[in-house]
């Protein structure tokens, strides 16, 4: 049975999905359980559904807990641009809200849709597809990542490089790691260093750092030495190494890892929430997932435990 205790279940509702005695199910942002744990496995809602599993197929549910789409896929991923991947059997293709296939199971991998193409894999190569299932771009790749801000990297043997939407190449395969672009800039390796392009190929910030991420909110993440910190777009050092991990910011706040517990910092580099936890997530929708004493909550950006730590295991608000 499939049903929603809370009398408010709209599209707008932010739920999270939980882990209690081995079933999952959702709470809202009090912390009250809008969706009976009874799931498997799920998924975080995305485009107001979200993937479950039961038994060994997975379906889709909607915010009331209502089955939409029954479980009958091998495997299935959020909805991204309104459509969702699906595996059946050992070949993947697309449903549509409705639970209809709309692209039938026929790539040997697919992944979601972002920026109105898709990638698949075909035998050994990798290409992408527009929403009506057609071939956009020829699978020729070794690897590709999504399309973001109009270019997909891509590897060709050993080295990686960029396309734009037509297939062509924008920027010549000549790295060994090549990043999505995120704010203009994207992470790229070479020999054992990494740094940060632009959309032209040009090198913005010279190769440098030991480790890096992608830019989000105006900085980076990067590793100096054995201690983390976060440089600005101009490449210039913003909140010194001092940490022994660190992750994106998220919402003004960014993960960061001293001695063996997770706290937050703010883009000052100013500890804001002190390192007590034994896991911590990023803030989506104001809230932080954390572990403590083995259990999962959420805290608010003060510090706060809202959502006590009860669960087994738990996801993001969405």
């Amino acid at each position: 049975m499939f049903f929603c205790l809370s009398a408010s279940c709209t599209s707008e509702t932010l739920l999270a999905p939980v882990k209690i005695d081995g079933k999952w199910g959702f709470i809202d942002k009090n912390g009250e359980i809008v969706i009976e744990p009874q799931f498997d496995w799920a998924w975080e809602f995305k485009e107001g559904l979200a993937g479950i599993k039961l038994g060994s197929k997975w379906g889709y549910i909607d915010k009331n807990g209502n089955i939409v789409s029954k479980p009958q896929f091998d495997y299935a991923w959020n909805f991204h641009e309104g459509l969702a991947s699906i595996q059946l059997g050992d070949k993947y293709g697309y449903i549509d809200k409705n639970g209809k296939i709309v692209i039938i199971p026929q790539f040997d991998y697919a992944l979601w849709f972002q920026e109105g193409l898709a990638m698949i894999k075909l035998g050994d190569k990798c290409g992408f597809i527009d929403k009506t299932g057609n071939i956009a771009i020829n699978p020729q790749f070794d690897l590709v990542w999504d399309f973001k801000e109009g270019l997909a990297s891509i590897r060709l043997g050993d080295k990686w490089g960029y396309i734009d939407k037509n297939g062509k190449i924008a920027i010549k395969p000549l790295f060994d790691l090549a990043d999505d672009f995120q704010e203009g800039l994207a992470r790229i390796k070479l020999g054992n260093k990494y740094g940060y392009m632009d959309k032209n190929g040009k090198i913005a910030i010279n190769p440098q750092f030991e480790d890096a991420w992608n830019f989000q909110e105006g900085l980076a993440m990067i590793k100096l030495g054995d201690k983390y910190g976060y440089i600005d777009k101009n490449g210039k050092i913003a909140i010194n190494p001092q940490f022994d991990y660190a992750y994106p910011f998220e919402e003004g706040m960014a993960r960061i890892y001293l001695g063996d517990k997770y706290g937050y910092i703010d883009k000052n580099g100013k500890i804001v929430i002190n390192p007590q936890f034994e896991e911590a997530w990023q803030f989506q929708e104001g809230l932080a997932r954390i572990k403590l004493g083995g259990k999962y909550g959420f805290i608010n950006k003060n510090g706060n435990i809202v959502i006590s730590p009860q669960f087994d295991n738990a996801g993001f608000f969405n």
